[in-house]
């Protein structure tokens, strides 16, 4: 008869809008996940602990010595405890020490671990933090000398050090200025955003990469040809959405590999790894290859790998594959 390992830990990946948990052996595997659209901004009144409980009491009730782990935006302000950014350089053993613990469930018989975020200090003096991708990226495995990004809303690029230590960041609110700009400005008044989806029209987003990596400097005058393009019909309205986003995340990728992340000790990267959602990381494995950068992608099971590691430096869980 195989060998079953008993669980150990129950992994939490709480956003926004979403809540992920999954199930550990002692070894770091995964036994079950499950989801549910209960992401921090869904919780009603601060009922965190019965929504945790509603998603995961079974398991802690067939498993009560199972430890409890969390990260995201549970963490925030917003979230459930609010846990402080630890300051770059920062790892494991940073992130470990400082985990912010909230007794939950009947008589608060179990323990939460949440897990900080991350700041650093760019060379404008201005502060940047993160919270969440910080453990995708120890969960990632990336060698030192990495440059990894993770696209999104507010899209990340992080550089790397022994031991997967965060040497600094930088956020690009790509995303959601491409939200912002079509749905609220002018430029969207041309626009036909039922067809935005990739990779309907990859040629139109490839144009406007490499006009985002040319005028990045110059991008508050660069965006208006997004309007110009369609008044002057050389883009359909179907084509300039794609036109925009490629304009867009060029002007970030010229930017963050021009020597504005804010490390001056960051070392440069030959390739740079992508770690996210599958279709979005294409769009950026197309920008980067323009810049002539080359692309690797991270495991995709990186933020319970993370959140894995995190445990056994905080001593939750003693095992280790």
């Amino acid at each position: 008869m195989a060998h079953v390992t008993p669980p150990s830990l129950v992994a939490l990946d709480w956003g926004t809008s979403n809540l992920r948990a999954s199930l550990l052996d002692d070894g770091g595997a995964v036994l079950a996940t499950r989801s549910a659209a209960a992401g921090v901004m869904a919780v009603q009144e601060r009922r965190f602990a019965e929504t945790l409980m509603s998603l995961c009491g079974d398991w802690l009730s067939a498993h009560p010595t199972c430890a409890c782990i969390a990260s995201g935006m549970v963490g925030s302000r917003q979230g459930w405890v609010e846990a402080p950014y630890v300051a770059c350089p920062a790892g494991l053993d940073e992130a470990a020490a400082q985990l912010v613990r909230v007794a939950f469930g009947d008589g608060e018989r179990h323990t939460l671990h949440i897990v900080p975020g991350l700041r650093c200090m760019g060379r404008d003096g201005q502060v940047d933090v993160m919270r969440g991708e910080e453990t995708q990226l120890w969960g990632a495995g990336l060698p030192a000398g990495s440059c990894c990004v993770l696209p999104g809303t507010h899209s990340k690029w992080a550089w790397l050090g022994d031991g997967g230590q965060v040497l600094g960041f930088q956020t690009h609110m790509t995303g959601e200025l491409y939200a912002l700009l079509t749905q609220y400005s002018i430029l969207g008044r041309l626009m036909d955003l039922s067809a935005a989806a990739p990779p309907s029209a990859p040629v139109h987003f490839d144009d406007g990469v490499r006009l985002g990596l040319q005028q990045h400097a110059h991008l508050l005058h660069t965006l208006f040809a997004a309007r110009t393009a369609g008044l002057m019909g050389q883009r359909t309205a179907a084509e300039l959405p794609h036109f925009l986003s490629g304009l867009l995340v060029g002007a970030e990728v010229a930017s963050a590999l021009n020597g504005s992340s804010g490390r001056r000790d960051a070392p440069a990267a030959a390739a740079v790894t992508l770690l996210g959602d599958g279709a979005l990381c294409d769009r950026y494995a197309r920008a980067l290859a323009l810049a002539g950068r080359a692309v690797q992608r991270a495991p995709l099971d990186a933020t319970t790998r993370g959140q894995w590691r995190v445990a056994m430096a905080a001593g939750l869980t003693t095992l280790t594959r």
